[in-house]
């Protein structure tokens, strides 16, 4: 099976097959004859634009002055970074907008490289690439700059990313061309001098890196002290990945609240309302938080809000949280979850890939990623 990597032009002739591009990937296909907002994209439909792009990347000297593997990087995000366009393409007020398309995007980006067994680390490095491509564009722009590069430092590397933004603004047709080009000339000055460039962000302490993403006027220099007094391990991954494994594995002492086991005790099936599952989850967890007693919160919790939500809760009680993410490729997910004896209904398993977000190092003191083949950008523990 050709592979992203397959199609990464290469020296010394840096050629590009985009014969083999169509071929290969129908998510590139299906931007011909998305249409743009002539104001910013006189050049014609997403498919042209993503073409002229792609031609502007590999002719750079920034890009082709990586590494291999960060061209290769830096290459699948600028070929998927519009993607998330044919799906958030509407008129509005008599204009073409695609609000939204870069979120859009990074999940059908995820998914697709999941399913081309592409690793974790990687997989999420250009997932981050394609969500953020363009806010170099008006970077400055923005409230609190110096968040949103560490942040993005977190998940992908900014350099890549500015490579990204600089093809997004030269394969195009606009007026405001020269404009975009110095706005990513001064994203990439911002970062290297906030020393976020080519690396993630340097917190004082993981506590501090999880306190500064949660208090927005905190600084990022500031050494957070740490009162939390047990810990609460916040489960990840799509159904029939393994977590029930992993816990029996690496927690076997720990108790478990577990969204599976209340389902079952409560006779509601996954495609049921989940109301009075959550509410009786709920009411378990704060037994153990207000006893101040370690635990393990099993679910899904694929969405950033909903693990949020529930960090919200536990770091009430003055929890200290670790965040395990566990994967396994598609094919063996959808068998396990057939051997279930309760199988979650496949249409529902498609639901929950829209909305996929794996956890970063933003979200928690401690992330760790496992079955994902990869360790996360900036540094984590994978058991």
């Amino acid at each position: 099976m050709t592979t992203i990597d397959d199609l990464v032009p290469s020296p010394p002739d840096w050629r590009l097959d985009w014969d083999a591009i169509d071929g290969t990937l129908d998510c590139i296909r299906a931007l011909k004859g998305c249409p743009q907002d002539p104001l910013y994209h006189a050049e014609g439909d997403v498919w042209l634009h993503t073409r002229m792009v792609v031609e502007c990347l590999v002719a750079s000297e920034h890009w082709r002055a990586f590494t291999a593997d960060d061209r290769c990087l830096a290459f699948a995000g600028t070929l998927l970074h519009d993607v998330g366009k044919p799906a958030r393409t509407t008129i509005e007020n008599g204009r073409i907008t695609s609000r939204g398309h870069s979120l859009t995007g990074e999940g059908m980006a995820r998914v697709l490289l999941w399913r081309m067994g592409v690793p974790a680390a990687r997989r999420e490095q250009i997932a981050a690439l394609v969500a953020h491509h363009q806010v170099p564009l008006n970077f400055l722009d923005r409230d609190d700059p110096l968040r949103i590069a560490a942040r993005i430092s977190l998940r992908t590397r900014n350099d890549l990313l500015a490579v990204v933004a600089e093809a997004d603004a030269r394969g195009r047709i606009c007026r405001d061309q020269d404009k975009l080009i110095e706005q990513v000339a001064l994203f990439r000055a911002f970062c290297d001098e906030a020393h976020c460039l080519d690396r993630a962000f340097a917190f004082p302490s993981d506590h501090s890196r999880f306190m500064y993403f949660r208090r927005p006027a905190r600084s990022p220099h500031y050494a957070a002290h740490d009162d939390s007094l047990f810990e609460v391990v916040v489960m990840s991954g799509l159904p029939a990945v393994g977590k029930d494994a992993w816990i029996r594995q690496h927690l076997p002492d720990l108790p478990v609240v577990s969204l599976d086991d209340i389902r079952d005790d409560l006779d509601i099936s996954a495609a049921d309302s989940q109301g009075p599952v959550i509410v009786e989850a709920k009411e378990r967890a704060r037994r153990y938080l207000r006893a101040g007693t370690p635990f393990v919160w099993n679910a899904t919790n694929l969405a950033r809000a909903t693990r949020r939500h529930w960090i919200d809760l536990f770091t009430d009680y003055e929890a200290r949280i670790r965040i395990v993410h566990v994967e396994a490729p598609e094919p063996v997910l959808r068998a396990r979850n057939r051997e279930r004896t309760n199988p979650v209904p496949e249409a529902v398993i498609d639901r929950m890939l829209t909305r996929w977000q794996v956890p970063d190092l933003t979200e928690a003191p401690r992330v760790d990623w496992v079955g994902g083949k990869g360790t996360m950008v900036g540094g984590c523990e994978i058991p």
